[in-house]
């Protein structure tokens, strides 16, 4: 391939990843609302954040092709959450 395939190749990746970033900040900040409508407690939305701010991060415990380690503290994160709506749902007067 020459010079202008290799160009319009990675102009295309560009705004690709550009494009998943776009739909990525949207989602945070949709998460974002219904964390703070949800009222749930500061621990539990920083432990989701840290979780999100952990993928993303280059740095990490196990390197990168493994993302056992990025899967785990994100589950953790999401089990927090889930017990936190379960003990919601819990509290609430049944009909």
């Amino acid at each position: 391939m020459d010079l202008t395939a290799w160009l319009l190749v990675g102009a295309v990746a560009t705004l690709l990843t550009m494009g998943v970033a776009g739909v990525l900040l949207i989602r945070l900040i949709r998460a974002r609302k219904l964390l703070i409508d949800a009222g749930v407690p500061l621990r539990n939305k920083a432990l989701v954040w840290a979780a999100a701010i952990y993928t993303v991060c280059p740095v990490d415990l196990i390197p990168d092709p493994v993302y056992l380690d990025d899967i785990g503290f994100l589950l953790l994160a999401l089990r927090s959450l889930s017990s936190h709506g379960r003990g919601l749902l819990d509290r609430r007067p049944h009909p």
